[in-house]
């Protein structure tokens, strides 16, 4: 089956916002922050970075995760490669991550490194091994032989792409994270908290980025 491609409009901010699902690829007041503040403190990053440590996310998007993960773990002192796994089922043209990126100059150095090395599917970098695996994630993710340590839910909005969010696929999150890692995702919306606990997930809400009141937490035991 031949990839489909996210298909954008742009705000006048220069904020990519996905036309299937009506919903921006970040934040609308400060997405780098949000991204720290969901994905890495919401993982307890950088403190729980070692050797080895494999990251793995519903939704890569722009890649900007991926660039603020990779920023840390550099800035952490790691010299090994960080792992990260992108689940992806309307992947943007590299062109168009580009162009979302360079809302962050102070991550340009990175994005420069990392879109040069990416062929579109992956990138291999000393530092960073990253691969998008393309198609529906719940699809794809029951067939990785992958686990994750730490996992970014990052799809758009479960009121308007609600098949990211499914019981089904959080039993498959569950079961792709080692003893011990965790997720976290902005969203606190109750049916994916429950899809959360019924896989087996000690699952917290807290304070959210912004004008989101709540987010997700989430530990396998």
């Amino acid at each position: 089956m031949q990839d489909q491609r996210a298909t954008l409009s742009w705000t006048e901010d220069q904020v990519p916002v996905s036309d299937r699902f009506d919903d921006p690829y970040f934040s609308l007041q400060n997405g780098l922050e949000e991204t720290r503040h969901v994905f890495l403190d919401g993982n307890d990053l950088p403190a729980r970075f070692a050797p080895g440590f494999h990251i793995a996310e519903l939704g890569f998007g722009t890649g900007l995760n991926l660039l603020t993960a990779w920023t840390a773990w550099e800035e952490a002192g790691q010299t090994g490669p960080l792992r990260f796994t992108s689940f992806e089922a309307f992947p943007m043209a590299p062109a168009d991550m580009a162009r979302a990126l360079a809302a962050f100059p102070e991550l340009a150095g990175r994005a420069d490194r990392f879109l040069a090395a990416w062929d579109d599917r992956c990138a291999s970098l000393p530092t960073l091994e990253a691969e998008m695996i393309r198609g529906d994630a719940r699809d794809r993710l029951p067939g990785w032989q992958g686990a994750a340590d730490a996992w970014f839910l990052d799809g758009f909005s479960p009121a308007k792409n609600p098949e990211l969010w499914g019981p089904d696929l959080m039993a498959q999150v569950a079961r792709h994270t080692r003893p011990g890692g965790t997720a976290a995702t902005y969203t606190a919306a109750g049916f994916v908290r429950r899809g959360l606990e019924a896989a087996g997930l000690a699952v917290t809400r807290t304070p959210g980025y912004g004008r989101k009141r709540h987010m997700t937490r989430a530990v396998k035991p």
